[in-house]
Formats: structure tokens, C-alpha cells, sequence
């Protein structure tokens, strides 16, 4: 034993320092990351609103795997609120109330009135039906919950896509860069219109294919088809992407006009719903992968919402090396 103690030591010390080099890191980062909110805030401490929400958000999200029954309900129901409240309070926060109700009117409106005559026809998305007193009030079999749950689930969708889509957004971090939500403000209507409504049309697919496996596993809603869709989830028929598709197209006409009528952002940061994009993307394929047992759909949204997400990525690493 006494020969080994000299060894020992050395051993012990290198342990040590290596923990003090790590603690040491981690330290400074939070440090850092403090001090990048606070100036973040300086620029306007209304942005406080949003994030705070979404923060509520996010802790609510994780509670979601670990419930059942009607605890679970009530915990989808906190969340569609949630998400809601962040995307209209950052939207009436950056560009006034006025741009805030139009999107939802937009957004909530048609996506009730594409539900209502989904659910009554079976176009756009196909035969399917909700189950009752699940989500709250209903209008027309329609839980008023999944309307909302449009606004909230869409609008971080429809800045990314704007921020993709601007020739002159060359940032990405979403928290500094202010550059991007402005150029996608753009009064002027060309290419960057037309593919920012495409990559919405995408983007909104892409949350679908996370949103529909895990409320169906849940069962909140059923199909009347359960054999004629994508590899690994064919129990949502290929007809609901295209019908998602089909309304996103339309909502992002009206948005457009609704961005061309009204003023330009008066406050630019879009870190609020970059991140939320962000949680969303790489949070749902975790939590189907790893907490939900739906393998199949957290492969089927990643690749979904990383049409979007990869460039968001590959802009923000450009944004930091320049």
C-alpha cells in the first residue's frame, strides 16, 4: 500500500483540477448567458412577457409523459394555452395588438372553420372524429382547444419561416440579430414571399407529424382510415398532410396581406419564438423517441420540422463565426 500512495496522488490531483476546470466552465457560460439576457431585456423589458410564458410552457411539456388519464388532459389543455399566450403576447409585444388579433383571427379562424368542415366531410384532412368532453368546450364536435392550439403551434412556425426565407437575414441566434424578422417584415411581395409560404406549408406538416401520432396514442381524436399512411404511423392517412398543407398555403396569403397592411415590427427579436421552435423540434422528437414509445413519429417530425430547423441551425452557426 505504501507504494501505491505516491500514484495515488498524482491521480487525486489531476481528478481535482480536471472538476475545477469543468465547474470552472460551466461558471462562466451561466455567466455569460446571465449577462446576454439582461442586455437582452435592457432593450425592452416587455420581451420578460412571452418569455416568461414560455418558460411556463416548456416545464408544463415536461410533466406531459409523466401523467395520465384526465391529469393529462388538463395538462394538454395548460399546454395549448400556454402556447397560445406566448405566440400572442410576443406578437402583440413586437408588432401591436392590432397584427397580434389579426393572426389569430387568422390562424384560429380558418383552422376552426378547416376542422368544422373536416370533421362534418372529411375534406381537407380525411374522415376523422374528436373525442367528447376531452379538451374542454366544444362548437360544432370541435374542441375549442384545437383552434387555439393552431395559433400557438403555427406562429413560431411562420417567423422561422420568414427568417429562412429573407435574402438579407443572415443571423440566426434569434436573442442579438435583429435583422431577420424585419427583412421577413418586408413590404415588398416577390421570391421571398412565395418561399416563406412554402416552408410554412412545411413547417406546419412537420409539427403534424409529431402532433397527430401522440394525440391519437393519446386517443383525443380517431380516423376513419387507420391503414393508409407513412411508414411506421399508418394510422394517419396521407390525406391530412395534404390537407395541413392545403390551409397552411391559405393562411400564409392572408398573413402576408395582414404583413403588408400593418406596420413593421417595432421591437425585431424573435428569440422568444426561434426558441420555442427550437424546444419544439428537438423536445417532441425526445419526448415520442424516449418517454411516449413512439419511435416511428419522433424519426417522421424530425425530418419533418428540420426542413426548417437544419437551416435555422446552419444560420445561427454562420451568425456566431461572423
Amino acid at each position: 500500500m505504501t507504494d501505491d500512495a505516491p500514484e495515488s496522488a498524482p491521480r487525486q490531483n489531476r481528478v481535482g483540477s480536471s472538476t475545477a476546470s469543468v465547474t470552472g466552465t460551466v461558471r462562466g457560460a451561466a455567466r455569460r448567458t446571465v449577462a446576454a439576457i439582461r442586455a437582452w431585456l435592457r432593450v425592452d423589458p416587455r420581451r420578460a412577457i412571452p418569455a416568461v410564458t414560455a418558460l411556463a410552457l416548456v416545464l408544463a411539456q415536461i410533466t406531459y409523459p409523466l401523467s395520465a388519464g384526465v391529469a393529462r388532459d388538463r395538462i394538454t389543455v395548460a399546454v395549448v394555452v400556454l402556447t397560445a399566450a406566448t405566440a400572442l403576447l410576443h406578437a402583440a409585444t413586437t408588432r401591436g395588438l392590432r397584427w397580434a388579433t389579426g393572426f389569430f383571427v387568422i390562424v384560429s379562424g380558418l383552422g376552426l372553420t378547416a376542422e368544422i368542415v373536416g370533421t362534418a366531410t372529411g375534406f381537407p384532412f380525411g374522415g376523422y372524429a374528436y373525442a367528447v368532453d376531452r379538451l374542454g368546450p366544444a362548437f360544432a364536435d370541435v374542441p375549442l382547444a384545437v383552434p387555439l392550439a393552431w395559433t400557438g403551434g403555427l406562429y413560431p412556425i411562420w417567423i422561422v419561416a420568414g427568417m429562412l426565407a429573407s435574402p438579407a437575414g443572415t443571423g440566426g441566434s434569434g436573442v442579438a440579430d435583429t435583422r431577420p424578422h424585419r427583412a421577413a417584415s418586408t413590404r415588398s411581395l416577390g421570391g421571398p414571399t412565395v418561399v416563406r409560404a412554402g416552408l410554412f406549408a412545411l413547417g406546419a406538416v412537420g409539427w403534424d407529424l409529431f402532433l397527430d401520432p401522440q394525440m391519437v396514442a393519446d386517443g383525443q381524436w380517431t380516423w376513419a382510415v387507420t391503414d393508409a399512411g407513412l411508414p411506421g404511423i399508418p394510422e394517419i392517412p396521407y390525406t391530412n398532410y395534404l390537407g395541413w398543407a392545403l390551409v397552411a398555403v391559405v393562411m400564409a396569403v392572408l398573413l402576408t396581406v395582414l404583413d403588408h397592411v400593418l406596420p413593421p415590427p417595432r421591437d425585431p427579436s424573435i428569440a422568444v419564438p426561434v426558441a420555442v421552435f427550437g424546444w419544439t423540434w428537438l423536445g417532441s422528437a425526445l419526448a415520442h423517441a424516449v418517454f411516449l414509445g413512439l419511435p416511428a413519429s419522433a424519426l417522421w417530425g424530425f425530418v419533418g420540422l428540420g426542413v426548417l430547423g437544419i437551416p435555422l441551425l446552419l444560420r445561427a452557426r454562420a451568425a456566431r463565426r461572423a
